[in-house]
């Protein structure tokens, strides 16, 4: 069945978000604050390892960089048009209109729960190449392994944020979605090139996601998506 894969992540982010919203409601605030920071520590390293690895490379027993002019030209021109739309205020309002319909009582770091682990499940190579092989043959199978993984992420955001986390499945089906209903379009673009630069790309916003929540908010990340899309052109591009 073409998009069990998507229907299974969103079910996963669901259950995980409602069990970590059960846990935090046993957690004090100052093991809140540890775990916020021990999930920040984490996803660091996830971001960090996942940039290294598309960075540099080893020639001739040396490491190397590489397209460092690209990874340049996206994050600023991908920034620049991040900031003249405002995803970061468009999604803030988003979580607000959600709150307003959907939390009880007072739940103040609900918008920042929704974007925060809105911003981790959604970005990443993973959700584009798993939707496209879902749409296109009809196997689930990376978005099953996706969907564990997304699991864990949100019941931990769950537990530190509250019940906005839970709501991070709305994108999440909306873009795995809408790509496994266009694979058969969106495939030829999606060439071995590209998806390793989206993986690279994606892993430095990882990066700045885990400095958010680590250091207070830092980055304007999801003024900050523009940079994947800017990446992908150049790269079929050049």
């Amino acid at each position: 069945m073409i998009g069990l894969g998507t229907i299974a992540n969103v079910a996963a982010i669901v259950v995980g978000g409602c069990l970590g919203a059960l846990l935090r409601g046993g957690l004090k605030e100052h093991y809140q604050t540890a775990l916020t920071r021990s999930l920040g520590l984490a996803t660091l390293f996830i971001g960090g390892a996942g940039a290294l690895g598309g960075m540099v490379q080893v020639v001739d027993g040396q490491l190397v960089s590489r397209d460092t002019l690209g990874m340049i030209l996206a994050l600023a021109l991908g920034t620049l048009l991040g900031e003249l739309c405002d995803f970061d205020g468009r999604m803030e309002r988003l979580g607000h209109w959600l709150k307003a319909r959907a939390a009880r009582g007072d739940d103040a770091r609900f918008v920042e729960g929704f974007v925060t682990a809105s911003l981790v499940v959604c970005i990443g190579a993973m959700a584009i190449v798993g939707s496209i092989q879902d749409g296109l043959t009809g196997d689930p199978s990376t978005l099953y392994t996706k969907s564990i993984l997304d699991f864990m992420i949100v019941l931990v955001f769950a537990s530190t944020y509250g019940r906005g986390a839970i709501f991070s499945a709305l994108p999440v089906g909306v873009l795995q979605g809408s790509v496994t209903l266009l694979a058969g379009m969106v495939a030829p673009l999606f060439t071995p090139e590209v998806i390793a630069n989206l993986s690279f790309l994606g892993s430095i916003l990882i990066f700045c996601v885990g400095v958010n929540l680590v250091f207070d908010r830092r980055f304007r990340v999801a003024n900050m998506l523009p940079v994947l899309v800017i990446g992908a052109v150049y790269t079929a591009l050049f």
